[in-house]
């Protein structure tokens, strides 16, 4: 089997009603892996994120990586022609996908129960900020308030400065990969039934709630039973991980910054050992990690004077020969010539239309997770705003053009 042909979801349909991020990464997931993801987009402007850090043209790269092996049809939820449209294509698809404000998709009249009487058998995978009940659950939110929510944010940054956001979506992009989890848990229970003649799988089993500050949550480790059991209540602490030492990010000679984790009780020997430190590899109060955490301050100093003597280079290579962790901090020019992301064909080249030119051998990330020795080839770009409508409603809904044109008409959408 080549890599071409490897597409374990080949199969499964997917209708994707998300916009921005959260809903279009479970998307994205299922279509990596040969689902036949069906994107509804507005009339006119499709995805907002055809516009996030647009720098050229009319559809962002952001919106190229996240609706990669998509097709995209243009429907206006707001007639009862495109409303219709959604309910047919629901009857043949096995999962939808929607990451609107919850009340949304009942006020349009395409709730959980009327989904249903479309395809009994439908998984209705929900990502909101707060889910879909709580006292929280209709208030908007995206994942930066999210990610405060669930508690990561008072963790990230230093700790005489306000929390700072990582430079991606995290939140949206971790309640992605839940929702895509969940869709295939619930999928796999559903032919399992079948399989062994059990029965439907009860509505209330195939609709998955993702909140995306529950998502962010899940992520924080020990955090409430360290609070709760011992009243530790966790800062932030910078570039080190609490409890944790030394791990930290140094910056050598040239300016180059390496992050080197030496927390493992054989390996901070070794690595004090390389630094030409051996009084503190023979410390007695620094032989177990809580020890070293409590001397935090001096273990690094003395790590930062060591590599203020050298090259990112040459640190790296003595951190590697002594069988430390260690490794560069990356930018982005740095992962478009690595050699370990080539072998792994986990960039992959395309000529890409902004909408006003093309853009010949823009690089894009793989697939993860790898199957066989690569990641898998990505069949497609994002598509271009309602690329595939004649496809889809023509040929899977055998609509006639003016039922295509009712359904997906951008004047339609613009009247009041």
């Amino acid at each position: 089997m080549t890599h071409q042909t490897i597409a374990p979801l080949d199969g499964v349909r997917v209708l994707e009603l998300g916009n921005y991020i959260a809903a279009p990464t479970a998307g994205r997931l299922l279509a990596d892996f040969g689902a036949e993801v069906i994107k509804v987009e507005r009339p006119g402007t499709g995805d907002e994120l055809r516009n996030w850090r647009l720098h050229k043209g009319n559809t962002s790269m952001l919106y190229r990586t996240l609706n990669r092996n998509k097709k995209s049809v243009v429907l206006d939820l707001r007639t009862d022609a495109g409303k219709q449209a959604v309910l047919d294509l629901v009857a043949k698809c096995d999962i939808l996908l929607e990451n609107f404000r919850p009340g949304t998709l009942e006020k349009w009249g395409l709730g959980p129960e009327v989904l249903n009487e479309a395809n009994p058998d439908l998984i209705v995978t929900r990502i909101s900020a707060f889910g879909q009940t709580g006292p929280l659950s209709e208030r908007p939110g995206f994942a930066a308030v999210a990610e405060a929510y669930g508690g990561f944010r008072n963790l990230v940054g230093d700790p005489d400065r306000a929390p700072v956001r990582v430079g991606v979506s995290i939140g949206d992009s971790i309640a992605g990969l839940y929702a895509a989890f969940g869709s295939m848990m619930s999928l796999y229970q559903r032919e399992a039934r079948r399989r062994d003649s059990a029965g439907a799988v009860p509505l209330t089993e195939r609709i998955i709630d993702v909140a995306l500050n529950e998502a962010m949550f899940s992520m924080m480790e020990s955090l409430i039973p360290d609070y709760q059991a011992y009243g530790v209540d966790r800062q932030r602490v910078g570039g080190r991980m609490e409890g944790i030492a030394p791990s930290n990010a140094y910056i050598c000679e040239d300016g180059a910054s390496i992050v080197v984790a030496g927390n493992g009780d054989s390996i901070y020997q070794r690595y004090m050992q390389t630094i030409g430190r051996p009084d503190l590899a023979e410390d007695p109060s620094l032989q177990t990690n809580a020890g070293r955490w409590a001397q935090r301050e001096e273990l690094d100093q003395a790590i930062s004077e060591w590599t203020a003597t050298l090259s990112g280079a040459e640190a790296l290579a003595a951190l590697e020969a002594a069988g430390v962790p260690a490794g560069p901090i990356y930018t982005a020019a740095d992962i478009s010539t690595d050699s370990q992301y080539a072998a792994r064909n986990m960039i992959q080249k395309f000529d890409v239309s902004t909408g006003e030119e093309i853009l010949p051998g823009v690089g894009f990330p793989g697939i993860v997770p790898v199957i066989g020795d690569q990641s898998l080839p990505i069949r497609n770009l994002g598509p271009d705003l309602g690329e595939n409508t004649q496809e889809i409603l023509g040929g899977l809904l055998n609509m006639d053009p003016a039922q295509i044109n009712a359904a997906s008409d951008r004047e339609e959408a613009l009247r009041p």
